[in-house]
């Protein structure tokens, strides 16, 4: 069971390397990166490739551990005692499997992602700990304890928002995706828009770049925004003259596709005044 990428996914030899690494050592692979450089799409395409189905977690803010275990509803089981309702002498009526349940039950292997672990509470990732390791939990209302028919293949992504306890790491096979280089960039724009024509594709990376490097730049935009830019470009029928910018301009064209913030598009607007300053 070896991942070699996919026809819709540019995966890099060290990316690659770690997910089966990560698979042989029966670990979590723990993917950190900037927002939008893959990391959530690299479990689905994993899924697909290795022909597994795939559970998502997506953790919010508010998520608890338990959640991925299960949850117990005691409002609803009082409420039909108190309607007389017959279901309630079973207290499994009550219970809501969680995503860990939903993969360790499972007749074969599945991929679980663990999608933006750094959105929840510090001691999220600890609370987890037992669980990931033993591959079993407890239900404690049914005294029953439920173990993994299959190991799934664990992805676990973070964005970096706040760093991860040390005992949760030492669990973890780690890897972090590095922002492409201009090749690997220009394969992944070729997966997503095949007809695109190499002077404007050489073009707008170029542009892309200079505007990514910027000093000062307070979000730098990701692969997904660029592939956006470039979606908008061909809709507009735009070819690499109608790109090329003077100094009364510092900001490429359908700019809002790559600027997230006020603040940046200030920056540039102050180039190109600094700019018709010295001319």
């Amino acid at each position: 069971m070896k991942f070699k990428g996919t026809r819709d996914y540019v995966a890099t030899d060290d990316l690659t390397m770690a997910v089966n690494a990560a698979v042989t050592l029966e670990r979590p692979l723990l993917v950190k990166g900037e927002p939008g450089t893959g990391k959530t799409e690299l479990a689905r395409q994993v899924a697909d490739a290795l022909g597994l189905e795939i559970i998502e977690w997506n953790i919010k803010s508010t998520t608890k551990a338990q959640q991925g275990l299960y949850e117990y509803d005691a409002v609803s089981r009082l409420r039909d005692s108190q309607l007389g309702e017959e279901r309630v002498h079973d207290v499994a009526n009550y219970i809501r499997k969680g995503k860990l349940w939903q993969a360790f039950e499972t007749d074969r292997k599945v991929v679980l992602l663990i999608d933006e672990v750094d959105k929840a509470d510090i001691e999220f990732p600890n609370d987890l700990l037992q669980e990931l390791d033993r591959m079993e939990f407890h239900v404690y209302e049914t005294g029953e304890t439920i173990r993994a028919r299959h190991r799934p293949i664990v992805i676990i992504t973070s964005n970096n928002e706040k760093e991860l306890p040390d005992a949760f790491l030492r669990r973890c096979f780690f890897h972090y995706i590095r922002f492409p280089d201009p090749e690997t960039l220009r394969k992944i724009v070729e997966v997503h828009h095949p007809a695109i024509k190499d002077a404007l594709l050489t073009t707008a990376l170029t542009q892309f770049y200079e505007l990514r490097d910027q000093p000062g730049l307070k979000k730098k935009p990701s692969t997904s925004e660029v592939l956006d830019w470039l979606k908008l470009l061909l809709a507009e029928d735009l070819g690499p003259e109608d790109l090329k910018r003077d100094g009364t301009n510092a900001l490429p064209r359908l700019h809002g596709a790559l600027l997230k913030n006020e603040q940046d598009v200030h920056l540039f607007e102050r180039l190109a005044f600094m700019a018709r300053g010295q001319r």
